[in-house]
């Protein structure tokens, strides 16, 4: 399939996804509730899990099933309280329409967050547990004890407790931390791991993603991208020839442009649109209700991508241009050319296709669309925290469409090294259609 022609479809999937825009997420009628508690225990959560060593659960796939969770409690805890304005996830049960909003979103968030850090196995040492706990414990306090006296606080309270322990029960025995989904396989075309500067394996701290339960979609393989190109088709030889002359570290075709914008994007796709929702809930005087909605369905659908992408991964176990080119004469296609010693701008220690950023990106961005449309007006800001980025480089970027940001990633793994386009292009494709379908299926209005 033509490369430019899918970078068409995905961006064409996203404009069409179903507008549940600032006025759809207000069909029902909103509360008053300030949405401060919302967004306030949101980057908290966001601060919080990604200091969990990455094989005890902070590497991206997992650190994003850890967000979803919180959100998702943190939803239902707020969706629990008065008139039913969406469906629940998980809790079925209601409370008084006077009960403490505050109390509640602190209470779930609080109680999943506890569970999640006070329970991740130490694969990794994990030296700063008792520390993230211990400010857990102090940010808790100073959301619950000012409002300790409301006799509307106990309810609240009440309700987080009976959110969080929906979702914890619910994702008992899901599949986290289970067995390693690669299969070892030398044939060309199939991923190997590099090696460190200790001569050890590179390998994914978090291999077991593929395995987990999803929260929306019926299966890891209901949206499965296509599979990766043909070694012996030109549109494969295309591929590898771009990466090859870009992508390189050393004597690349690269911009200096195009070199910062390759290490901008290293960093965790679920601080930045997190991030980005935390600041259009604001801007947009958005309820508790509503901004709680909008943080599950993006969590919840960033999960779901990234279980469906680790799942395609090592289903697929396609090797990454760091394979490929040096064993070009493997591949059986006459237009590639071998170069021993090749190396990228950017490593990762998993399989090509699809790219887990940009299953990642293109849920968030989906679910962001179709809550706030493709352009915002003033712009939003992503701040990188990319480890990549030499001192002083610029961090904070801004961007007036979600287009914006979305085409460029695709690029920006190419000139990394990282990426074949077209596992880019299905990745996106895949966050697509795995949002789509859980704003189709999930969190629904009342009566609509």
């Amino acid at each position: 399939m033509n490369t430019r022609r899918c970078i068409a479809i995905v961006a064409a999937a996203l404009i069409a996804s179903v507008t549940l825009g600032a006025a759809g997420a207000s069909a029902a009628p909103p509360t008053p509730t300030d949405p401060t508690a919302v967004v306030h225990w949101n980057e908290v959560a966001a601060n919080t899990l990604v200091a969990v060593p990455g094989p005890d659960g902070g590497a991206p796939p997992a650190y994003q099933i850890n967000m979803g969770m919180t959100q998702g409690a943190v939803y239902d805890a707020v969706n629990a309280i008065g008139p039913k304005q969406y469906e629940p996830y998980l809790l079925r049960q209601r409370f008084g329409a006077k009960a403490s909003v505050e109390a509640a979103v602190a209470t779930a968030a609080y109680d999943v967050l506890h569970n999640l850090i006070s329970t991740a196995p130490e694969i990794a040492p994990f030296p700063a547990r008792a520390a993230l706990l211990a400010t857990l414990d102090a940010e808790y306090a100073a959301s619950v004890d000012p409002i300790a006296g409301n006799p509307f606080t106990k309810q609240g309270i009440a309700a987080g407790h009976a959110a969080a322990d929906a979702m914890l029960q619910a994702r008992a025995d899901d599949g986290r931390f289970g067995a390693s989904q690669w299969v070892r396989d030398p044939r060309p075309g199939h991923w190997s791991p590099l090696l460190t500067s200790t001569g050890q394996e590179a390998l994914d701290p978090t291999p077991w993603v593929g395995g987990v339960e999803p929260f929306l979609v019926e299966s890891a393989t209901q949206f499965r991208s296509a599979p990766p190109l043909a070694l012996d088709s030109p549109e494969y030889a295309a591929e590898v020839n771009e990466v090859k002359d870009i992508g390189r570290a050393t004597g690349s075709t690269r911009t200096a442009e195009q070199t910062y914008v390759a290490q901008w994007w290293q960093w965790p796709p679920i601080l930045a649109w997190n991030e980005v929702a935390r600041q259009l809930i604001v801007a947009n005087d958005l309820s508790a209700t509503e901004a709680a909605r909008l943080l599950a369905l993006q969590n919840l659908s960033g999960a779901d991508a990234l279980i469906t992408c680790w799942a395609d991964k090592y289903h697929y176990d396609f090797w990454r241009p760091w394979n490929a080119i040096p064993r070009a004469d493997e591949d059986g296609n006459g237009a590639t050319t071998a170069e021993l010693g090749w190396t990228p701008l950017v490593t990762a220690p998993y399989p090509d296709h699809p790219s887990g950023h940009n299953c990642n990106d293109g849920a968030h961005g989906a679910i962001l669309r179709m809550f706030f449309g493709d352009v915002i007006v003033g712009g939003f800001q992503m701040t990188s925290t990319s480890a990549a980025l030499p001192a002083g480089a610029q961090r904070v970027r801004t961007f007036d469409t979600f287009s914006q940001p979305l085409n460029e990633l695709i690029d920006a793994r190419i000139w990394a090294g990282l990426h074949f386009r077209y596992a880019d292009v299905e990745g996106q494709r895949l966050g697509v259609n795995v949002a789509r379908y859980g704003a189709a299926h999930y969190f629904q209005a009342v009566g609509r």
